[in-house]
């Protein structure tokens, strides 16, 4: 079994969803895994990953504001705020996700769906820059 291991970094300009499915995709053929899985980690405690319709751009606001409205910022009873108001919301919108994609590979492709699409969602206000480890593992 072959495992082939990358991490990439990502300059967000503050919160939303950045498609990453393209800089994934380079590292799949990359590592000529031809079937296995690639797995995708964020290393932060303040942004998360999701798999999210990439065509229409209005289903990634609509989730963005979702989480707005469930975990909203200024919260007075949040005691962990010592970088702002959005500190504790973003550890929470965080917990809500997922910080790490499995995803099938085969012919050395992800098997995504038409529609799917791999985004980074940075849940904090200020520009951050985000490390995201990539490993592909399978026969080659």
């Amino acid at each position: 079994m072959a495992v082939f291991t990358k991490e990439l970094e990502f300059q967000t300009s503050g919160k939303g969803t950045y498609e990453i499915s393209h800089e994934v995709e380079r590292i799949v053929e990359q590592s000529n895994v031809r079937h296995g899985t690639v797995t995708i980690f964020v290393k932060h405690t303040s942004a998360s990953l999701v798999l999210m319709e990439n065509a229409d751009p209005s289903a990634r606001r609509d989730l963005e504001m979702f989480f707005d409205k469930l975990v909203p910022e200024d919260t007075d009873y949040f005691i962990h705020t010592y970088e702002g108001a959005d500190d504790m919301p973003s550890h929470i919108r965080m917990a809500l996700t997922r910080s790490s994609e499995v995803i099938p590979v085969h012919e050395r492709q992800m098997m995504l769906g038409t529609w799917q699409g791999i985004f980074l969602f940075e849940h904090r206000r200020a520009p951050h820059r985000r490390r995201i480890v990539v490993t592909v593992m399978g026969d080659s």
